[in-house]
């Protein structure tokens, strides 16, 4: 899947880590809806690191289309509410 991490390009990123990445982006949300934000710093950070170790960077003139957007490391709560669907930032 390829993944777009704003400000900073985009990550393919294989099927076989999502449920290492959906872990993080539950906890992301539980973060959100309890308010947390120091939490919601941590986990948006990991998952952001996460996304950079497990993904193969494409080229910056690649023009693939990205299937998920995350927000970029310094996005606040609102910026990331407005981007969440049902499942949060990844789908599954």
């Amino acid at each position: 899947m390829i993944v777009r991490i704003m400000g900073e390009g985009q990550v393919e990123v294989a099927d076989s880590h999502f449920p290492e990445l959906n872990k993080l982006d539950d906890e992301l949300l539980a973060e959100m809806e309890g308010g947390d934000e120091e939490g919601f710093r941590r986990t948006l950070g990991a998952l952001l690191d996460a996304v950079r170790r497990l993904g193969t960077p494409l080229p910056d003139d690649a023009l693939e289309p990205s299937e998920l957007i995350l927000p970029a490391a310094d996005a606040g709560l609102d910026e990331v509410r407005e981007m969440l669907s049902d499942d949060g930032l990844i789908p599954g």
